[in-house]
């Protein structure tokens, strides 16, 4: 008897889904004049300086294998001084490790740490690549979700007691997809005193961390960790620097790591594309006004979101978050966000992602990208208020 190739594969793999919007985009379609507002993804085109740079390197020939496969030795350079200078203490080129994308330097980092068997917990809503990832890699991953009444709160003792003996690591996103909930700077010394006192590692995806509203960058566990603490952080250039398809992130760790993660590099993806890490160089050296450009816009959607989506008839808005590009709200009485999504789609052609993609904790809420043209916002806005009133 000839049996499924399907019944070959993993376990973990049999069980995997996409989690997307598909039931939604298809209607959209079908709709047209739809403004989608789902993706984690703004409409703005990567500025000229950082095209025209990864422009020069094809033209030069940077069309070969990087000898480095922790990253061309500019790119590492000018990660070194970013770092340093943006959280005030030195972090040293040897800590850092480039990848093709920030969702690979995440998956690395739990290739690193996670055994079949083990397990992951992390602090819950959460993009949904980051439970799934675990999974992937054969880890358990343990969700601990936010505290919810009028804000998001991490309540520290819960977080740490669901740690136990096969715990590899704690995972946070701060500011975090979706809800915008940041780490304060004692939450972060908390982890990292708990990790201290347990040998636990702490990831940190610190993507949105430019996207923070009240300083320059959101607090990181950079600023306070030290070279041998068991320290991640994840970063990428897609949100910050507006390149999201060109797929380049790296990590932040121990010194002590760094021949082990250029090892992985090799065999994972054989490093990242000499023009792409010539785009970043531009990025990091010339583009501190492009993240502040970025980041006002997307302040001034969320304060345009804000000011509107109260119009709205039992309504469920926390408190303005600290950071990130996304508003996360929910209708009172409505438990699924997914009927929810798809009347405002039917009825004000607005699409929203559902928040169940993000954890059970989230089901009832919808996350609305307000990292856009902020008469599109507005008209989005117009459109909801007058379909929903």
């Amino acid at each position: 008897m000839t049996r499924h190739a399907f019944e070959g594969i993993r376990a973990q793999i049999r069980d995997l889904r996409t989690e997307n919007i598909a039931a939604l985009a298809m209607r959209a379609r079908e709709l047209g004049d739809v403004i989608p507002l789902w993706y984690g993804e703004g409409d703005m085109v990567t500025p000229a300086f950082i095209r025209d740079a990864a422009k020069a390197a094809l033209d030069e020939g940077s069309t070969f294998y990087i000898p480095n496969m922790r990253g061309l030795e500019a790119l590492n350079q000018a990660l070194s001084r970013y770092q340093s200078d943006l959280h005030g203490r030195p972090i040293a080129i040897e800590r850092t490790t480039v990848a093709p994308s920030g969702m690979q330097a995440l998956y690395i980092a739990l290739q690193l740490l996670v055994d079949i068997g083990t397990n992951v917990v992390y602090v819950a809503p959460q993009w949904p690549n980051i439970h799934n990832a675990i999974h992937l890699i054969g880890g358990e991953p343990r969700p601990v979700p936010l505290d919810f009444d009028t804000d998001w709160r991490l309540d520290l003792d819960k977080l740490f007691a669901a740690c136990d003996a096969r715990t590899r690591a704690i995972f946070l996103s701060t500011p975090s997809n979706p809800t915008g909930w940041t780490a304060t700077a004692a939450e972060m010394q908390a982890l990292l005193e708990f990790s201290r006192r347990t040998g636990i590692w702490i990831i940190s995806d610190e993507v949105y961390g430019r996207l923070y509203f009240e300083g320059n960058v959101a607090p990181s566990i950079l600023q306070i960790a030290d070279d041998c603490d068991r320290v991640i952080s994840i970063n990428s250039f897609s949100k910050a620097w507006a390149m999201t398809g060109w797929r380049i992130g790296w990590l932040s760790h121990p010194a002590g790591i760094t021949d082990q993660l250029a090892a992985m590099t090799q065999y994972m993806n054989s490093g990242t594309a000499g023009m792409i890490q010539a785009g970043a160089v531009a990025a990091l050296t010339e583009g501190e006004p492009l993240v502040s450009e970025i980041r006002g816009k997307a302040k001034a959607g969320l304060d345009l979101a804000y000011k509107r989506l109260g119009e709205i008839p039992d309504l469920i808005l926390p408190n303005k978050p600290r950071g990130g590009m996304y508003a996360f709200f929910a209708l009172e009485g409505r438990t699924d966000a997914r009927e929810v999504c798809a009347d405002i789609l039917e009825k004000a052609r607005v699409g929203l992602a559902p928040g169940h993609l993000f954890g059970n904790s989230s089901a009832a809420f919808l996350r609305m990208c307000v990292f856009r043209d902020i008469g599109q916002i507005e008209i989005a806005l117009d459109r909801m208020v007058s379909a929903m009133k």
